[in-house]
Formats: C-alpha cells, structure tokens, sequence
C-alpha cells in the first residue's frame, strides 16, 4: 500500500512538472504576443497555426546550441546555478493544495518564505561565478533588492494570516466566504508589486537592467543555461499568479473561472512590463522601506485588533 502511494504521488509530481513546462512555453508566447500588439506589430504567426508551435521550436533551439562558459569563471557554480535556479522554481509548485495522493503543507506559507530567500542566493552565485563586471553589478542589485521587499512581503502575508490563523494553503480557501482582496484591497495591490519585484519583472527588474547591465546576472549563460534561468522566471510568475488567487481571490477550485483567473494576472504581469518604464534604483528602496512596511505594519496591527475582537465575541 505504501509502495502504490510513492508510485502515485511520483506520477502527480511527474504530470506537474510537464504542466509547468507547457504552462510556461505558452506564457512565453502569450508574452510575445501581447507585446507584439501593445507595440503595434503581429509578434510570432509564422511556426504553426498562428505562431502555436514558437514556444517548441524556441526549446529545441536553445538547448541544441553550443554550451560555452568563460575561461575564468567559476566553473562548477556557474554551470550549476541555473540547475538548482529551476529546482527550486520546480519545489514552490509543491505547496499546490492538492485534494488528493498529494504532498499536503501544514507549515506550506513558510516553505514559500524560505524557497523564495533562497532564490537570491542563486542570482548572486550566478553574478559572481561569471567573474564579469555587468553581471556582479546584476548579483549585487539582486540581493539588495530582495532585502528591501521581503521584510514588507513577509508582513503583507502575515496580515491573511492572522485572518486565517493557518499556514497551510488549504484553509485559505475554507475561509473566503468573502474573498480577502474586497477586504485588503491596499496590502493585494502592494503584494502584487512585490510579486512584480521578486520575479525580477518590469518596472522592478534591476538584476536584468538590460539598458545599463547588459543582461545584468545572466550574461555570461547561452543555450541551456540561459533557457533554465528563463524557465525558473517565468515558472515563477505563474506560480505568483497562483498563490495571488490563493490568497485573495478565493482560493482553489479546477473551474474554468480559475484558469481565467490565473491567465488574466499573468497577462497583468505582461501589460505591465509593455506599460511602465523602469523604476529608478533608490526609487524601489525607498517605496519598499517607507511606504510598503509602514503600511502593511499598519494594516497587521489592524487585522490582528480585528480578530481579538472577533474572539471575544464568539467566545
């Protein structure tokens, strides 16, 4: 019996994996796409019907090109950071509360904390090991990015989860009878820019400032190492989109107005990536230091003020 319950949560593991990677080519393409008209251009309509196949023909190009590195990098960190970059993408998708022959996560909002503190990490390895000035430059505005958001992103969550009084993503959906964005409608909009800042995306992307950086962490890596740091991206956003919905938009139901939810926030990642220009660097510490903290500080001490009165109430 335990021998068939491994087989089946490998085989769930397994079909949610090619989910990702298939979910993740065609974000790719709805990207292009989407800003192929915000730019007034048709964007891919040449491989299939409709430029369909672009996202197959884009994999097969990327990882049958040449592999090179440089000649003073570090070799073994370099070639491994995209790997465990994707890895770790790959682990947050495990939080997914499934009803069934799953991994269920009673402590799951922690194992997202501390996945996503680990992405850093692999931005600076990645930065450093290239041993190329532009591409520290992009590992060091990574970390001190990352410092200035996550104390206000961790504290955003802290506030659903003193509604909630869980940390496993199950019970977010048993308690929006009311959905938590009509309630927090301030801390979702400054959650949604964080997620903009911890998946590196405009208007917050200074480790990839392709302007000033040249590519910035990344551009030392062709063909598969490069293709890996992408999937890690943007594997990423969609899980962001997910765990958005998660939280405040009434959690997890397989329904066609949640695979409407999901695609219209990863759409919003995209509109605004083809609407805004780049923030400036001391902008970001500053809007993550003295606006997000104070307020989500604010807004923690409210909820909590909240629920004691509720308790007194029923009890």
């Amino acid at each position: 019996m335990l021998m068939l319950d491994i087989m089946l949560i490998f085989l769930g593991m397994i079909i949610l994996i090619i989910g990702i990677l298939i979910g993740v080519a065609f974000l790719t393409l709805l990207e292009r796409k989407v800003l192929g008209y915000i730019q007034i251009r048709k964007g891919p309509n040449k491989v299939g019907f409709m430029g369909i196949l672009q996202p197959f023909s884009d994999a097969i190009k990327l990882f049958t090109k040449e592999q090179t590195y440089p000649l003073f990098s570090n070799y073994l960190s370099y070639y491994f950071s995209p790997v465990v970059s994707f890895i770790l993408s790959l682990m947050i998708w495990m939080l997914i509360p499934y009803y069934f022959n799953f991994i269920s996560f009673n402590l799951g909002i922690l194992f997202f904390l501390c996945c996503m503190s680990m992405g850093v990490y692999i931005v600076m390895v990645a930065g450093w090991s290239s041993n190329s000035n532009y591409a520290l430059l992009g590992g060091l505005r990574a970390v001190a990015q990352t410092i200035s958001y996550e104390v206000s992103m961790a504290l955003i969550l802290m506030s659903s989860i003193i509604m909630v009084m869980d940390f496993n993503l199950m019970k977010f959906e048993i308690y929006q009878n009311i959905w938590f964005i009509f309630m927090m409608i301030p801390l979702s909009f400054c959650w949604f820019s964080s997620s903009l800042a911890e998946t590196n995306r405009t208007p917050y992307d200074f480790a990839e400032g392709e302007s000033e950086l040249v590519s910035g962490f990344n551009i030392e890596y062709s063909s598969g190492g490069f293709a890996l740091i992408f999937l890690a991206e943007y594997s990423s956003i969609l899980f962001m989109s997910l765990l958005f919905i998660l939280i405040y938009l009434g959690g997890y139901e397989l329904s066609f107005f949640f695979y409407f939810k999901i695609s219209f926030l990863s759409f919003l990642f995209i509109w605004v990536r083809g609407t805004l220009p780049r923030y400036r660097y001391d902008k970001l510490m500053y809007l993550a230091w003295k606006i997000y903290l104070p307020l989500s500080l604010n807004f923690l001490l409210f909820y909590m003020g909240f629920k004691i009165m509720l308790m007194y109430k029923y009890f």
